[in-house]
């Protein structure tokens, strides 16, 4: 199991330009892992209010208190203007999320790090082919933290980067004594899954493979965001720091996040991994195709001009459009999953008993309530079903009084 580890560590430092790669069994244990290292509980760390509320229950679990920032409604990155004075001054630590693969302010986050002696930490979970000022997204802070089940399709492990070689030891340490044993029925589910989508994906089943996941408990939502739980969850904090009490929310979505994997696994994750290159080609391409839309946040570009920026290799798009459920209904007549949707913002979800609330919220809640986030590798697809279903776009301010 070492070398299979170190083969995937050893191609992700490449990527990387060198820094420190820690095999992880999911990105939301691996922050953890972060989080318990950089910080004191107790501390207060600045994040996005839209942002899976898995990360928020696992900023919880690491004993710490979430902060809310404000948000550019163009992409919901992190408007680093708009956090007031006072509120840096209290912090902890930075998380970035890079939304969908759109790089948060990471050369004018670690200034202000730098300037208060406190970690900037990455979230790349949706950006592993992204670039900001230059490097690549997760190359900024003293660590970040990749996600093997998006661009990959893994659906399964991540990795620790960090910066600083010397504390591999420690933080390998503190993986295997949080990981659970690998078991043998969780291996053989995980290898035979994607034939079993496939089926379910060909006899157009997929409806009810989903009722199928909630009787099983493998499927825990009914709406976007998960039940808050808030009287349980009260008495998780009183438990905090520790993944113990927290379980029954991190786990969502992803119940073996804290399985140590089985040698099937890792073989299959390294061939994924492998063709890294060619998936972050085609979300690229399909990323262009998108921006040059309507829906676009700066709407549709003149046929062959040049668009603002780097185009990234995007995990989903959001697209900005005026009545999303109208759109979101438009897409699944075709087929069309949505997915990857966080809203209300997680200050709205969770309230100030959990959460230092957004000093400025409004372009957060805007932007969480337009986005539509589709899939760059279907881009003529979502662009012929928006059309015919005549989906309008949004610009931020349309719809204020």
């Amino acid at each position: 199991m070492v070398s299979a580890y170190a083969e995937l560590e050893e191609r992700m430092r490449g990527r990387l330009g060198g820094r420190e790669c820690l095999h992880v069994p999911s990105c939301r244990f691996g922050l953890y892992l972060a989080l318990r290292h950089w910080c004191r509980p107790g501390g207060r760390v600045l994040m996005s209010p839209v942002n899976d509320d898995v990360i928020f229950f696992v900023v919880l679990a690491a004993g710490l208190r979430p902060v809310q920032a404000p948000l550019d409604p163009r992409d919901g990155s992190i408007d680093t203007a708009a956090v007031p004075e006072s509120l840096w001054s209290g912090l902890s630590a930075v998380l970035t999320t890079n939304l969908y693969g759109n790089p948060d302010p990471a050369p004018e986050l670690r200034a202000r790090c730098d300037a208060r002696g406190i970690p900037l930490l990455e979230d790349a979970a949706h950006a592993i082919g992204s670039t900001v000022g230059g490097r690549p997204v997760g190359t900024w802070g003293e660590a970040s933290v990749f996600s093997l089940s998006k661009h990959t399709g893994a659906k399964t492990g991540g990795f620790l980067a960090f910066d600083d070689p010397a504390l591999r030891s420690e933080l390998s340490a503190a993986r295997d004594e949080l990981l659970h044993p690998t078991r043998t029925g969780a291996e053989l589910a995980y290898l035979v899954r994607p034939y079993a989508e496939a089926a379910v994906r060909g006899l157009r089943l997929v409806k009810a493979a989903h009722a199928t996941l909630r009787l099983l408990g493998q499927q825990e939502r009914e709406e976007i965001r998960m039940p808050l739980r808030a009287g349980e969850l009260k008495q998780a904090l009183a438990a905090a720091p520790g993944l113990t009490p927290f379980h029954s929310w991190v786990r969502v979505d992803m119940h073996g996040y804290r399985l140590g994997p089985g040698p099937g696994r890792l073989r299959r994750t390294e061939r994924l991994l492998a063709r890294l290159d060619t998936t972050l080609a085609a979300h690229r391409a399909g990323t262009e195709r998108l921006l040059r839309t309507e829906w676009a946040p700066g709407g549709a570009a003149e046929p062959g001009a040049p668009l603002p920026g780097e185009v990234q290799p995007l995990f989903r798009v959001p697209l900005l459009v005026e009545d999303r459920a109208a759109a979101v209904a438009a897409l699944a007549r075709r087929r069309i999953v949505t997915g990857y949707l966080y809203d209300p913002p997680l200050d709205t979800y969770a309230g100030e008993l959990f959460t230092d609330l957004s000093p400025d919220p409004e372009p957060a809640s805007w932007f969480a309530r337009h986005a539509l986030p589709v899939d760059p590798r279907r881009a003529g697809e979502v662009i012929e079903a928006l059309r015919a279903a005549g989906v309008r776009p949004v610009r931020y301010g349309d719809d204020r009084g």
